[in-house]
């Protein structure tokens, strides 16, 4: 892996532990039924929770992070892979598209329990003698679905770039260089032998 993609990997893997995180810190401080008090006004009282925070937080983490891994990888069904095999393809394609999915219904969770554990705010009217308060496991869902989104997407960018990477190093790297050849083959240089009378002799005293 090359130092670009660490960097996306790293920042997308810490932001889905943040948005997780999150996500199970406001399934543990929602407002629960034993938290309301019901007058005999016929008024709901809701207690201040910092689940409304934490919830915000996590989606917002959550979108971060989907949108890093998206800028960098790109959409695998936008332009055409010649370097990708068909099983290699099927497989990208399934984790973009189900990491997509997830992504949403991650969102709309962690943003639906957010809204509607402070609808009712310091008081409200109950409706047919009830006090309504988020059901149990919305947050925590959210959390589970944004750690699995962000873990396919995880899947689906490195795949997508160790396939660039093989492709760019490949056997055909190197087919636009032409190797040179020597104008003197070794072997090929033969001794020349000059006349005698080509040089002047002089004897040495």
């Amino acid at each position: 892996m090359e130092r670009k993609e660490i960097v996306v990997c790293i920042c997308v893997g810490f932001l889905g532990m943040l948005a997780a995180a999150l996500g199970f810190a406001a399934e543990a401080k929602r407002i629960k039924v034993s938290d309301v008090q019901s007058t005999s006004s016929g008024v709901c009282t809701y207690p201040r929770s910092p689940a409304l925070a934490l919830g915000l937080t996590a989606g917002v983490a959550l979108v971060l992070a989907q949108a890093i891994l998206n800028t960098a990888a790109g959409c695998i069904c936008c332009k055409k892979q010649p370097h990708f095999s068909r099983s290699k393809r099927i497989i990208s394609l399934s984790c973009f598209v189900v990491s997509w999915v997830a992504f949403v219904i991650a969102f709309l969770l962690l943003l639906t329990g957010t809204v509607l554990n402070d609808e009712h705010g310091e008081g409200g009217m109950y409706f047919d003698d009830y006090c309504y308060v988020v059901k149990g496991g919305v947050f925590s869902g959210g959390a589970i679905l944004s750690l699995a989104s962000l873990s396919l997407g995880i899947f689906y960018y490195v795949t997508l770039s160790s396939a660039k990477n093989t492709h760019s190093w490949g056997p055909h790297h190197n087919q636009g260089i032409m190797l040179a050849q020597p104008q003197f083959p070794p072997g090929s240089m033969q001794p020349v032998f000059m006349p005698e009378d080509t040089y002047n002799r002089q004897q040495i005293p």
